[in-house]
């Protein structure tokens, strides 16, 4: 079955870096764009950033761009995302999750993960 798991947060002061982790099972990784999703409290799951198959096209949400790095080993169904400069804002659930031809969106019937708690202090 298809399993997503997310790790890599954690508490950290502003202005800090953390890099997550989306490990992949039962999919075919390679196959397909990944992208990384956050949701605040109270708020929707919004856009972070995406990766083509093969980690060569990127797309980033405006308050990532310069600060967050997303990529993604193949060999390894790993997707990553680099994020530096942290900032309060940037507190959230982080998800990964596949997104069709870097579009930003998630499929409706996403396999969603559980997640992994950025939190960010100042």
């Amino acid at each position: 079955q298809v399993q997503l798991t997310e790790s890599g947060g954690g508490l950290v002061q502003a202005g800090g870096s953390l890099r997550l982790s989306c490990v992949a099972s039962g999919i075919p990784f390679s196959k397909l764009d990944w992208a990384w999703f956050r949701q605040a409290p109270g708020k929707g799951r919004d856009f972070i950033a995406a990766v083509d198959r093969m980690g060569t096209d990127t797309k980033y949400e405006d308050s990532a761009k310069g600060r967050f790095t997303i990529s993604r080993d193949n060999a390894r169904n790993i997707l990553y995302l680099q994020m530096n400069e942290l900032k309060s804002e940037d507190t959230a659930v982080y998800y990964c999750a596949k997104s069709p031809h870097l579009s930003g969106s998630y499929y409706l019937n996403e396999n969603w993960g559980r997640g992994t708690q950025v939190t960010v202090s100042s």
